[in-house]
């Protein structure tokens, strides 16, 4: 079985930025999104979309999955993103403004009928509120492979414009979405990236931000500056003591006369078969993150 792709920290870079793009191969992320929405000014969107496309061609971004995030169809530059995104091939093209599934079918439609690589995905924004009033329908996109739905991203400086929501700590405002939009993403066997977190200077609460994340079963989170990497990555990664205990779960399962239990007594608590199953998702996603170097 593959490895799982770890996605503990994915950087936006803006497409219009040259250095920018440059400094992204050096960085330890695990994804980067090459934007040519919110961070790229209308009179120079033509001109990132030719660097962005140029850069994602070269092929040198090393292990770091290399994400292209288009302007919506309805705007004049949308049409253009995706033409230039289908011939790049990035990893993945990330939709803006979903609110359904067809959002997701009509650029996948586009990458289809351009014949771009299957290797190349979709990725949907959950940024409206129709989007994550109704996750499930979403991501509903998955169950016809041809649509390419690999990965939510959460949206969440947009959702809180939308709904007039404050962003405040904890997000207790946001937790039902957060949540929902989680549970549609597993029910459909798709990732999930949590939001930015904005105050880039304040290392503490971001890390309660990833840590909240982590523990509502996200992916990764999605940042905005380089100095967030260390923190994100850190969150997300399984610690050396959780790998430990999860090798102990596999190992006391394949032992001749622990095969054929349902439970087993290890160390004086019960172990059933579901944490062998979540033992060997945390071992996994610990030998992904090594191999990456």
């Amino acid at each position: 079985m593959a490895l799982p792709r770890p996605r503990r920290s994915v950087l936006y870079m803006p497409g219009s930025n040259a250095r920018a793009l440059e400094k992204a191969k050096t960085l330890p992320v695990d994804a980067l999104i090459l934007d040519l929405e919110d961070a790229v000014a209308p009179e120079v969107k033509a001109e990132a979309r030719e660097q962005v496309a140029a850069a994602v061609k070269t092929r040198s971004y090393g292990h770091r999955e290399v994400v292209m995030r288009i302007n919506g169809l309805d705007t004049p530059w949308g049409a253009d993103d995706l033409k230039a995104a289908a011939a790049a091939a990035p990893d993945a093209v990330l939709i803006p403004k979903v609110s359904t599934a067809d959002d997701i079918a009509q650029v996948a439609e586009v990458l289809n009928r351009s014949g771009t690589p299957e290797t190349t995905t979709t990725w949907a924004m959950m940024e409206s509120p129709l989007a994550v009033l109704d996750p499930l329908g979403v991501t509903k996109a998955a169950r016809d492979p041809s649509n390419r739905l690999s990965c939510l991203v959460m949206g969440t400086n947009d959702l809180a414009k939308e709904t007039r929501m404050r962003i405040i700590p904890g997000r207790a405002n946001m937790m039902g979405w957060l949540a929902d939009c989680v549970i549609a993403a597993r029910a459909m066997g798709v990732d999930i990236l949590d939001g930015v977190y904005n105050d880039f200077r304040n290392d503490d609460g971001l890390k309660e931000e990833c840590d909240q994340g982590r523990d509502l079963g996200m992916n990764g989170k999605t940042l905005i500056h380089p100095g967030q990497v260390a923190i994100c990555n850190a969150a997300f990664s399984p610690s050396e003591a959780e790998v430990a205990d999860a090798r102990a779960i596999i190992e006391a399962f394949d032992l001749p006369e622990n095969r054929d239990k349902a439970a087993i007594n290890l160390n004086g608590r019960m172990v059933e078969r579901l944490h062998a199953e979540i033992a060997q998702r945390v071992v996994d996603l610990a030998d992904a993150i090594a191999a990456q170097g």
